[in-house]
This record gives C-alpha cells, structure tokens and sequence, in this order.
C-alpha cells in the first residue's frame, strides 16, 4: 500500500532551511540531506561532537524496542516522526520477527514522503502519509490508519526522538495522552527524547542552530519526560540513557556513554 502523499512535486521540498529530519540523516552518515542541512548539522557537530554517537545509540534503541514489542505479538505499529528511510526500518525489524506486522508511517516533511514509495511501502503491509503530531486526531482520522490498524487490537505507538521538535507551548504530554486514549490495552508506547541533563554548556548553542531551522529543539530533563508515560506501566530499565535499554551488545566506554544525549523508554498499558 502507497499513500497519494507520496507523489511530491519538488516544490513542496523546502531547501531553504536546515530540516531536523534531514540533519539526522546526515549524523547517521546519510546522503539524503542538502548542504543547508550539512552546515547546521556541522554546526552542531562541532559544539557537541557526541551527537553522532548519540544518534546511532537512539537508532539502536529504536531496532531493540520495535523488536521487543514484535517479539511480545505486537502485529501493527503507528510510527510517528519516522525521518528518512535509514535500513533497517521499522517494518523490517518487525517483519523479521513476523511477516505479518502493519506499520503506519507518518512525518511533516515531504523529502520523507518522497522517499517512502522506495523504501517504506514496498510491502502490502506499510503505508505513508505526511502528517503531524501536533494533530493527533488527524493522524488517527487519517484513511491510512483506518486501512491498517484496527485499534480493537494491541498496538505499538512510536514517537521517537520526535517530541524534542514540539514546545511546551504544544502541549506534547496531551498530545501523547490524546494518541494513547486511542490505543487498546496490550499496546505500548515506545519513546525517546534529546536531553542536556549529560552536557554542560554547548547546548544554548545548539538550539540556536535548530531556531534556524524548520522545527526547535526543546531539550528536557528526565523528570520532564517521564510524564509523557501516564498511563502506561514503565517496563524494566525504565527511562534510561538508550545505550542501556536492554543492549544486545557491548555498551560505550563510560565516558562516551556519559555523554550520550537521549532517554529512551517502553511503556505497557495494561
């Protein structure tokens, strides 16, 4: 299944200002990002160099607890924030564990979406549509939804290193409430959020840069996140840095791991 959405024309792709998603891409090594994105990302590189490592442990996170919730029977997931296509995605670790797995994949930019047709809905059992969290009952309104998941069943929400790019302003822990009250109860809650509760100094700066791009970076502390999991039961480690989410390898020396910039967490609604 492939959305309309995904049929862009290049004018819908804005340029002109570094892009998040696409800034990630280029700290996971990416290609899929313009020199506007590779110059704010420099930018960032260069006040906090551990931002890659910390982008590669968040993408680790996200394989773990996509496999951890298709291990448990999880067969549908909403993936909210989704970036651009960086193997394996979700539906393929999932489908790993079971073929059968739907994944709805949603995201605001449009590069995503011109990507997604490629690498994300090349299976009967994904779909893609440009949409916001910041509009969750569009996004649950949305036909894509409708055609693959059926909240009469547990499902997988994945909001991850997503929240970041929504002020408090936004309201993001009702905006997390309004996607859960949509979910049955066997569902989860897969979450991760950047933090400078490990840095000192360096991220004023950094957010300076995200100010110029198209979404802010709103940096949280822990006991600020840990809200965003009322009404799910927080599954052991808890809300820890995401090298240490249940690691299937060696974890970073401590110095690196000290300095890597994300939580992350899996919540159960019983």
């Amino acid at each position: 299944m492939s959305d309309q959405d995904n049929g862009l024309p290049a004018d819908r792709i804005d340029t002109s200002k570094p892009h998040p998603a696409r800034m990630y891409d280029y700290f996971l090594g990416g290609r899929d990002n313009y020199e506007v994105d590779r110059a704010a990302a420099d930018q960032v590189i260069g006040l906090i160099p551990e931002i890659r490592p910390s982008a590669r442990a968040n993408r680790g996170f996200l394989r773990r607890a996509t496999r951890f919730v298709a291990d448990r029977g999880i067969r549908q997931i909403i993936d909210i924030g989704t970036g651009i296509p960086t193997s394996p995605n979700t539906h393929e670790i999932a489908q790993a564990v079971s073929p059968d797995v739907r994944v709805a994949y949603i995201d605001n930019d449009p590069i995503v979406a011109a990507h997604a047709g490629a690498r994300l809905t090349g299976t009967g059992n994904t779909g893609f549509f440009l949409g916001d969290v910041r509009e969750p009952e569009t996004i649950l309104s949305h036909p894509t939804i409708g055609e693959l998941i059926d909240f009469d069943q547990p499902v997988a929400l994945l909001l991850v290193a997503l929240l970041h790019f929504v002020t408090d302003k936004e309201e993001p822990a009702r905006l997390v409430r309004t996607l859960a009250e949509a979910l049955p109860q066997g569902s989860y809650l897969v979450l991760s959020h950047t933090t400078a509760d490990f840095h000192e100094g360096g991220f004023p700066d950094v957010i300076k840069v995200y100010d110029s791009a198209t979404a802010t970076m709103n940096v949280r502390a822990h006991a600020d996140i840990l809200p965003f999991f009322d009404g799910f039961d927080l599954l052991e480690p808890g809300l820890v840095q995401v090298p240490l989410w249940r690691p299937d390898g060696p974890l970073p020396d401590p110095e690196e791991l000290r300095r890597i910039g994300f939580y992350g967490g899996v919540g159960y609604k019983g």
